[in-house]
């Protein structure tokens, strides 16, 4: 509502990130786990990343588990057999991860052991390959096997974020970026660079697509854009406003807002034949469209009732509406922005009474609202594909950052810029699906 009424992925790198992550509340048991750094062998120096380090930062940063600290730890093998179970258990740490890295024929074998240090039994061990590129991420497939075999919930470390960076320039103009990184803001890559507003970027179910809104020929448009090729397409360009794209689960239509015949309304765009359906027909606003779990409805944002809230509707295969949109939110005078989770139980959103807009969870099943933040200007939510942690967009001071907080609102973290301003997040689906 906010932004209406205002208007193989990556390759990856060493560079140093331009987003930088603080957690800014642990939460209370996490569950302690040793990294031990990882032993190395092979010609010439160490590799450029710190594969433990990045395991450790990856767990800490689900607010879940709690890092030994490196300098404490009793001893460092970097093979089950020098393990010795009672110094750990002494140490106070549940579990153990050890490994190693070597360099052969020019490419990285990284070898990793999970242990549950109190029973003293291997819980998980596994070798990948890989070249300098992608160590990084296979650090982060490794976070999330073991993220996966001690909480048994599916890890999100590899995966990436979409968001707009805007830095102010001289003689007051600005320069707006759509980047894409990895969930830990590390390996940036621009999408694109504009002298004009770039909004609601939202990612294809395959992670290789991004659609978002564009000012750069003087009025709002929808484009889409293959992400390791560069290529784009206009989608949608009609008389007034072109906002709020939004992929179908299946990846084959765009929900989106369009005020083509006078009010801003929700359609439904066929992405092969650009068959459009008209899905809403009010004279409030109706925007904000997000797909249910299974491609047969939409949730939306609607002032239909007078203040902003979120509605439901029923659609057909082509897209037209089954029945009348039904209400969803009644707590609170302001909800707006809805996001589902990719199991279709839980739907964040922007919560607000007139002095405060903050992210909230509201359960679908028992229609339990739960705010997580405190912050007062929380905007543009986005679910992690694996439901532990929304990521959204606030300020702090004067400046836009991002923020992740735990579906439970239990742990913290903030994304920042060293210069300008950070918004519009939207969190990748697992690659590949």
């Amino acid at each position: 509502m906010k932004t209406l009424l205002l208007c193989c992925l990556l390759l990856a790198g060493t560079a140093q990130a331009r987003l930088s992550i603080e957690i800014t509340q642990g939460m209370e048991g996490a569950m302690p786990i040793a990294v031990v750094p990882f032993g190395w062998s092979g010609a010439g120096g160490v590799p450029a990343e710190d594969v433990a380090a990045i395991i450790s930062a990856d767990l800490a940063r689900s607010g879940q588990f709690a890092p030994l600290d490196v300098q404490g730890l009793p001893q460092r093998p970097v093979d089950g057999r020098d393990v010795n179970f009672n110094l750990w258990r002494g140490a106070g740490s549940d579990n153990l991860v050890i490994g190693r890295v070597e360099l052969r024929d020019g490419r990285y074998q990284v070898q990793f052991q999970l242990f549950d240090a109190v029973r003293g039994v291997q819980l998980a061990g596994y070798s990948l390959q890989t070249d300098a590129t992608r160590l990084r991420r296979v650090a982060h497939q490794i976070a999330d096997i073991i993220f996966q075999r001690l909480t048994g919930q599916r890890g999100a470390f590899d995966t990436h974020i979409a968001y707009v960076t805007v830095e102010n320039l001289e003689a007051g103009k600005r320069r707006f970026r759509l980047e894409v990184a990895d969930a830990d803001g590390h390996n940036e890559q621009v999408i694109l660079t504009s002298g004009q507003p770039l909004l609601s970027p939202a990612w294809a179910p395959d992670g290789r697509r991004l659609a978002y809104v564009s000012f750069e020929d003087g009025r709002s448009m929808i484009y889409l854009q293959d992400i390791a090729s560069g290529n784009r397409q206009k989608v949608a360009e009609f008389s007034g406003l072109n906002s709020a794209p939004e992929f179908s689960p299946d990846g084959r239509r765009l929900a989106l807002t369009l005020s083509r015949d006078g009010n801003p309304e929700i359609y439904v765009l066929e992405l092969a034949g650009g068959r459009l359906a008209r899905v809403t027909q009010h004279f409030a606003i109706d925007t904000e469209p997000v797909w249910t779990a299974d491609g047969r409805g939409l949730y939306f944002t609607s002032d239909r009732g007078g203040r902003p809230q979120i509605y439901r509707v029923q659609i057909d295969d082509g897209g037209r509406p089954l029945g009348s949109p039904q209400r969803v939110t009644f707590e609170g005078s302001y909800n707006a922005s809805p996001a589902l989770s990719a199991d279709g139980k839980r739907l964040a959103m922007v919560h607000g009474d007139g002095k405060r807009y903050r992210v909230a969870v509201l359960e679908l099943d028992s229609s339990t609202l739960r705010v997580l933040t405190d912050t007062r200007q929380d905007e543009s939510p986005s679910f992690a594909p694996n439901g532990t942690m929304v990521l959204y967009a606030t300020e702090v001071g004067d400046r836009g950052v991002l923020e992740a907080v735990s579906a439970d609102g239990r742990a913290r973290q903030r994304l920042g810029l060293k210069k300008g301003d950070v918004r519009e997040p939207a969190w990748s689906p697992f690659f590949g699906e």
